[in-house]
């Protein structure tokens, strides 16, 4: 009886539990049903899917393709399927330059799917693709994705930047415009805008090409090439050596994706002394007439150590100074302004600040305030030292001599516009302030021109037939491990702008570290101004002195053509077409016999002759 009760209750309890856990079950599914579906429309708000645009192309300013969206491959792996896990890890670390070793050590430690290497090269892809046809990869997959190709590889490559395996903008142009190259969109089939930059491709290869050889001749740390339409701060070329290709960006090291005209900060040199000498001029502290003398150094009591110059000068004006690279007339000539004067005079041309352009890592240069100068500290930057720059520093600042004072804005965008063509933003010559007036920019101009003569530093940039404005330096470099200055490291420079009448380019080179017997600025950077500016002429079609230049209208006025009629004696018919011969039918006095089609190689009578009533005029066409 107690056995068969037991076993009653035992049932009883079982049921009991099979009950409530049913219950529980329904409760939750009940749950979810009323949360998920019953609830949702007023509880949780619909959210459309977003996708990300096709991405927009970069173009140079003329339309050439510098990024294009393209469709390139993952490698992926189902591994249960993989037959010969070997011969797989073997084929596909060979085409994918991935060790075969660790390739196996994943198929034999994972499972199920894995991605093996994404975004691959199209030579990759076809490769793989071959052996797929070929049964020799049983388990690899071949999966599209988008990706971004860049046609031309390295050139420009430092401004374009880089996207990562998302598609998404990483560096450069494509990281600070990725939402307008690829905008998030509610649709599949959207696609981004397109960026114009302000670069001209053939300027572009022109620069770089001079940059590569300067790089393998003078083994420096770095060369830096810029060129700028002065007119309205549009960069025509930027180039930083060492370089990298954004396809396979990830291949290069720090040094090589930086971006050394924007970030990169240094101490200018003797380049410097055409703004400190426009801001002594502008202020009224010398004129083009004040003198200083030049035994070889500038010494003062309140500091130890002498400013050296390369020779003794004597006594020097401005444009000697320039001309001869100065380094005492230019310390001299610093005296005769406050600190306060020649530091708000030089953060007027930019220096010290960001110049704002649309890609990151700009850097801002060091520029400490007069509170922080020591007495040395004025005559040392008049000379381009205790002063750190940016190359586009430089250049933009040469922008207010280039234009009668006003310092222009510099732009690397052209315009944006849409796939269907409509433009969504244009970059426009943009004058930021006026920082010397236009006769104190144009005689700094004019006094560069001295430097381009026989006996300046910058006389090897000169060029035929056209007046240069140029400036030459030569930076001794810190030593981080003494921080003093280096006694073989060098930075050489020369920055040109021309023709000085009416400047159209500005031309900047620099050489950091050259290592060789030629480490001037003078020697090394002028004659790459030279060639790069020769070409630049030529391709731009900037007149020269010995061209003669020819304005038209560009109207063309065409003079009706009158009926051929002949007088008393017969032209030349020689050279002409048949239809011009017509009407010569309508004279009473000939007969005309034509022979052939084209225009007349032979006539009978000649030309000249008589022309009597009756007589047969022969022509034969061919």
């Amino acid at each position: 009886m107690k056995k068969g009760f037991s076993e009653k209750r035992n049932l009883r309890r079982f049921s009991l539990f099979s009950i409530f856990t049913a219950f529980v079950i329904l409760l939750i599914l009940w749950k979810y049903f009323t949360v998920m579906i019953l609830e949702r429309p007023d509880k949780i708000p619909f959210e459309e899917s977003v996708y990300a645009a096709e991405r927009g192309p970069i173009l140079d300013r003329n339309g050439r393709v510098l990024a294009i969206q393209t469709r390139l491959y993952t490698v992926s792996a189902w591994i249960p399927n993989i037959i010969d896990r070997n011969e797989t890890a073997l084929l596909l670390g060979r085409i994918l330059d991935i060790d075969p070793d660790n390739l196996l050590d994943d198929f034999d430690s994972k499972r199920g799917y894995m991605f093996i290497k994404r975004k691959i090269s199209p030579t990759e892809s076809d490769r793989i693709q071959q052996h797929l046809d070929e049964g020799k990869l049983k388990g690899i997959s071949l999966e599209p994705e988008y990706g971004r190709s860049y046609p031309e590889k390295a050139i420009g490559s430092h401004l374009l930047g880089y996207v990562g395996t998302d598609n998404t903008g990483l560096n450069g142009i494509e990281y600070t415009f990725d939402d307008v190259l690829a905008p998030k969109s509610t649709s599949k089939e959207s696609y981004g805008n397109q960026i114009y930059l302000t670069i001209d491709l053939n300027i572009q290869y022109m620069a770089e090409k001079l940059a590569r050889e300067a790089f393998e001749t003078y083994n420096p740390d770095s060369v830096m090439i810029l060129a700028m339409d002065s007119r309205n701060g549009n960069m025509l070329a930027w180039v930083s050596i060492p370089e990298f290709d954004p396809n396979t960006f990830y291949s290069f090291s720090e040094s090589e994706r930086m971006n050394r005209p924007l970030s990169m900060a240094y101490e200018p040199g003797s380049v410097f002394k055409i703004f400190s000498l426009a801001s002594l001029l502008e202020t009224g502290s010398v004129t083009e007439e004040s003198s200083f003398f030049c035994d070889g150094a500038y010494e003062h009591p309140s500091f130890p150590e002498s400013i050296n110059c390369l020779g003794v000068h004597h006594w020097v004006n401005p444009r000697l100074i320039i001309k001869y690279s100065c380094n005492s007339g230019a310390a001299a000539a610093s005296e005769s302004i406050s600190n306060q004067g020649m530091y708000d005079m030089l953060k007027s041309f930019g220096f010290g600040t960001q110049t704002q352009l649309p890609i990151p890592g700009e850097s801002s240069g060091l520029f400490r305030s007069p509170d922080r100068w020591s007495a040395r500290s004025k005559p040392t930057i008049s000379i381009g030292q205790e002063i750190s720059v940016s190359a586009i520093q430089m250049v933009t600042a040469a922008t207010a001599l280039a234009n009668k004072g006003q310092l222009l804005k510099p732009h690397i965008i052209d315009r944006v516009i849409t796939q269907e063509g409509k433009i969504i933003k244009e970059y426009e010559r943009e004058a930021l302030r006026e920082v010397l007036s236009p006769r104190v920019a144009s005689s700094i101009l004019e006094m560069m021109t001295a430097s381009v003569e026989t006996g300046g530093t910058a006389h090897r940039a000169k060029i035929e037939g056209i007046r240069m404005s140029a400036k030459t330096g030569t930076a001794q470099i810190i030593d981080p491990a003494t921080n003093s200055y280096s006694h073989d490291a060098f930075l050489a420079s020369c920055l040109s702008i021309f023709p000085t009448d009416n400047p159209q380019i500005i031309l900047y080179v620099v050489i950091e570290h050259p290592r060789g017997e030629e480490i001037y600025g003078g020697r090394i950077a002028a004659p790459i101004v030279k060639d790069l500016g020769e070409q630049i002429i030529t391709y731009l079609g900037i007149p020269t002195e010995n061209e003669r230049v020819l304005e038209h209208s560009g109207k063309i006025f065409i003079t009706k053509k009158q009926p051929l009629r002949l007088g008393e004696i017969l032209p030349d018919f020689t050279g002409m077409p048949k239809r011009d011969l017509l009407p010569l039918f309508q004279d009473p006095r000939i007969h005309l016999s034509i022979t052939g089609e084209g225009w007349v190689i032979r006539q009978n009578p000649g030309p000249g002759t008589k022309i009597t009533e009756g007589m047969t005029i022969e022509l034969e066409l061919e």
